[in-house]
């Protein structure tokens, strides 16, 4: 088997002209391991589980899980050196996951991770890792209940039915994706009603009647079923019914089931979906005659008031329908042909991804955080409120509801165990040798299934109250204002929120100066930068990874006392405006499982005058080492004490924390001037960025200039900020980029063209919006491909007659020289009707490097299970040796041999067998 790496892919490149003798050992089902003679003092030696394999002509960086990882909505990626070095391809087993070298983005593969969504795949989960005694985790004290209780059923019965229309085509994606969907609605309701439009996330697709495991297969193969999973929120739907919304839950395993190779990983294909769909709504509005019977039976839907909901990837999807509703995305990418005849009023989101870090600003939106959530379990869906800040008019509600004790499956009951037709799981796992303190079943904090799912349905409510009824009295339960909706308990629900009537705000992501504490980076390879240790154990919400090592501009304010009364001060480039606002708002975290954290408030204006306007309590979260508990509660204090003290509100210039607790730590995300009501959002005119990828060759000879594909449409003009990665190390470099429509973003790259064979090269590019903007595709650049063939290979003997003692040789040699490692995997094969070389006849060493130990007695080198030699051509190189160093002993002793062979792709010999040939010493 030949194999082409990249030159920095030195783990198993250790056959090479110094004559080191190599070897892999195999040994299935367990995790394939990488073995080398310089493994223990190789600090660049592959970790157990990975290897570099050659599949159909590709080589790829492999790990394969000892057990199946199940089809989630996080994606797998693999990371090294703290960088992400590229997003593999899962295989049908569930268990092997490749990346194409030619997509790795690192030049270094030390410390080799597995990561979805920031959670560790290649070791087992340490609930106790952070240190806290999580096992004092209580659930969070009962709110006060709401004025309004969204979660009650209405008034309406309700009538429910199913659709299923000729499936649709939808770029990139080759085979077509269903058109189903399952409508609640009330029944003998008067007029147009609201309606409100689900989507399910990535899931198995399709299962096997009586077998216990689903796979992600479109179409399904014969025998097997496809997975309702849009029939899991029927709840829902019946509760959002009763109070008068026609209700509609579409199926995406179509999608779920080729999205794995996707750039955005689906999330256009999912808005196409959802917009096509509420096209045909549109239609049958329209002409109700030509609607199914499931929508006929439904009141006449009101297009002008939607609610959009997506559970995990089918959240994204449907903040992407609602940036494409309103700017439209580029007509090659999109499924949707059609007129936008519809108005979204809102959004609801739960436990969603966010790949693209790319929130709509101008549409309201309410993102579910599972306290226990398994799949996306770095809750990266606070982005969706966290990434509005300063992009628009602010006016928008984006509200973060922290669900303590749930999971990611369970607001699906086709994801719930005793209620899914399929096989289905408990997404946080459980392992009961090492349970966990907050989330393992039984625990004091975790929710059951159906209490998890009646809080999930109660918000939803509470959304659709709130964006597209205009009840302002449901604000209170969403906005941080410490009140709760009865409907949900027993669950522990907090919130907090940004936009609505919030104004001016001390953001730590603008110009700002720091002083008596640390303005700290949300994501950065260097702990006295970074705002929150890898140590610490647990994760934070507000710092979930996105792609660069280093984020510019993403921020806040660290704040460390070892006394009460240091007190940390914030001073922005230019005085703000508190005039007319009721109450200073502040999102403040502290560590989990801690309590009690008091701060001191007071605000100081541009002329030195300075208030007291009161002192907050911050409580943190229960939380463990495999939880995202480092989640800001909303505190509030009045200004009244400023406006007594004859502060200039027009011209407040610091904001002020102190400390009155003994020892601590807490993080300031930000400050607003705070004023109750949800005012009127009209969305604003923003430049809509989408990057492209351009593929091309890279040519014989000279160098050649291209432009990366960037489409700038909409209105207005903005600022983005644009990251460009190093080819080679994966490294980026950051700058500010003011756009317009129609003027694009200038990124040129060169290619330099040669005859020597290599791997593609990626040239990416990152894209996020600052002011102003909205980003569709955020990811894009120039892929030079390689168009040189391979070397071909050839093995001859170098030293294959030798006295026992010394080493046998064999050269494996190139036509050419390369750009990247060339290596061949060599087998022992039998040499027929002669004496066989040992295990008894070659270096100890060697042979527990080959296969991992010694066995019994004297075994023919043929016999060995999975015994392979690699012999790796440097860049630039055109041979190296393959090496069985033999020992001397005192026996008298014929002639014995050995055989080689080349092995292809599945390892199976190949191509002439080489014997080598070892004389008795004399």
């Amino acid at each position: 088997m030949i194999r082409a790496r990249r030159t920095w892919a030195t783990a198993i490149a250790v056959l090479t002209v110094a004559g080191v003798s190599p070897a892999v050992a195999y040994a299935q089902p367990k995790p394939p391991e990488v073995r080398t003679a310089a493994a223990a003092n190789n600090d660049d030696a592959l970790p157990p589980g990975w290897q570099i394999t050659n599949t159909e002509g590709e080589q790829a960086l492999e790990w394969r899980s000892p057990r199946p990882v199940p089809t989630g909505d996080a994606r797998v990626e693999f990371h090294a050196g703290g960088k992400l070095v590229g997003v593999p391809e899962p295989d049908e087993d569930g268990r092997t996951f490749r990346l194409p070298l030619d997509d790795a983005r690192t030049a270094n593969l030390a410390d080799l991770q597995v990561l979805a969504a920031g959670r560790r795949l290649d070791q087992k989960a340490d609930s106790a890792r952070d240190g806290r005694s999580p096992s004092a985790a209580k659930p969070p004290a009962t709110l006060p209940a709401g004025s309004v209780d969204p979660g009650k059923p209405g008034t309406y019965r309700t009538v429910t039915g199913e659709y299923a229309l000729d499936p649709v085509r939808l770029p990139g994606l080759s085979a077509p994706v269903e058109m189903r969907g399952v409508v609640v609605a009330p029944k003998d309701a008067k007029g147009k009603r609201p309606i409100a439009l689900f989507l399910h996330g990535r899931h198995a697709t399709c299962y096997v009647p009586g077998s216990d495991e689903p796979n992600i297969d479109w179409p399904c193969a014969k025998g097997a079923k496809p997975i309702p999973s849009h029939r899991g929120y029927l709840r829902d739907q019946e509760l959002l019914a009763s109070q008068g919304y026609v209700t509609v839950s579409i199926s995406a395993n179509g999608i779920n089931g080729q999205d794995g190779d996707i750039e955005d990983a689906g999330a256009q294909a999912r808005s196409s979906l959802v917009r096509t769909h509420l096209g045909r709504w549109a239609d049958w509005a329209a002409k109700p005659s030509a609607a199914p019977a499931a929508v006929r039976e439904a009141p006449k839907a009101d297009l002008s008031r939607v609610l959009l909901v997506g559970h995990s990837r089918g959240g994204e999807g449907v903040n992407r329908a609602a940036m494409d509703s309103l700017y439209p995305p580029p007509p090659a990418q999109d499924g949707y042909r059609g007129k936008v005849r519809w108005n979204i009023r809102g959004t609801v989101l739960i436990g969603p991804t966010i790949f693209g870090h790319n929130p709509v600003p101008d549409v309201p939106s309410l993102t579910i955080l599972p306290g226990c959530d398994g799949d996306v379990s770095d809750l990266q869906g606070q982005v969706y409120a966290d990434g509005t800040r300063g992009v628009s008019t602010g006016k928008a509600l984006h509200s973060s509801v922290y669900l303590v004790g749930a999971n990611h499956n369970f607001f699906n009951t086709e994801w719930t165990p005793g209620q899914a037709q399929a096989p289905s799981s408990d997404d946080f796992g459980a392992d009961p040798e090492r349970p966990d303190p907050v989330c393992s079943p039984g625990t004091a904090t975790r929710l059951t299934a159906d209490q998890q799912h009646r809080a999930g349905a109660t918000y939803i409510a509470a959304a659709a109250r709130l964006f597209v009824a205009g009840d302002d009295r449901v604000r209170e339960l969403v906005d941080g204002s410490d009140r709760r909706a009865p409907s949900a308990d027993p669950a522990r629900v907090l919130t907090h929120a940004v936009g609505a009537s919030r104004g001016a705000g001390f953001l730590p992501d603008g110009s700002v100066k720091v002083t008596g504490g640390r303005l700290c980076s949300a994501i950065d390879p260097d702990p006295r930068v970074a705002c929150l240790d890898s140590a610490a154990g647990g994760s934070s919400p507000h710092f979930a990874y996105w792609q660069p090592e280093r984020e510019t501009g993403r921020r806040a304010v660290a704040l460390r006392w070892k006394t009460p009364g240091s007190a940390v001060t914030v001073r922005p480039a230019k005085p703000l405006s508190v005039k007319d606002a009721k109450n200073l708002a502040l999102r403040v975290f502290v560590p989990p499982n801690s309590t009690g954290t008091q701060l001191d408030v007071s605000v100081t204006d541009a002329s030195g005058k300075r208030a007291n306007l009161g002192r907050v309590q911050v409580d943190g979260l229960p939380g463990s080492g495999r939880t995202s508990s480092y989640w800001a509660r909303e505190v509030r204090v009045p200004l009244t004490a400023a406006t007594r003290s004859g502060l200039d509100l027009r011209r407040i210039a610091s904001l002020e924390l102190t400390p009155r607790t003994r020892t601590g730590q807490a993080w300031l995300m930000d400050a607003w001037a705070w004023s109750p009501g949800t005012p009127a959002v009209q969305e604003a005119p923003l430049t809509r960025i989408d990057l492209g990828r351009l593929k091309v060759k890279e040519g014989d000879s000279g160098v050649r200039t291209y432009k990366v594909p960037v489409r700038a449409s909409g209105k207005g003009s903005g600022t983005v900020r644009l990251y460009v990665l190093d080819p080679a190390t994966g490294k980026a470099k950051d700058r500010l980029v003011t756009v317009r429509p129609g003027g694009g973003i200038d990124v040129s790259v060169q290619v330099k063209g040669n005859k020597r064979y290599a791997w593609d090269v990626s040239h990416d590019l990152l894209v996020k919006a600052v002011r102003g903007t909205v980003i569709g595709s955020h990811s894009g650049g120039v892929i030079a491909e390689n168009d040189d063939p391979m070397p071909k290979v050839t093995v001859k003997p170098a030293a294959d007659k030798v006295t026992e003692g010394q080493p046998l040789k064999w050269q494996v040699a190139l036509s050419a020289p390369a750009d990247v490692e060339i290596t061949s995997t060599l087998t022992f094969v039998p040499v027929p009707d002669r004496r066989e070389l040992s295990t008894k006849d070659v270096d100890r060493q060697w042979l527990l490097d080959l296969i991992g130990h010694v066995p019994n007695g004297e075994v023919p080198l043929s016999r060995l299970e999975q015994a392979n030699l690699w012999a790796s051509v440097p860049a630039g190189k055109t041979s190296a040796e393959v090496t069985v160093p033999t020992v001397r002993d005192q026996l008298a002793e014929p002639t014995e041999y050995v055989g080689i062979q080349s092995t292809d792709d599945e390892g199976k010999p190949q191509g002439p067998v080489l014997t080598g040939t070892v004389l008795n010493a004399p």
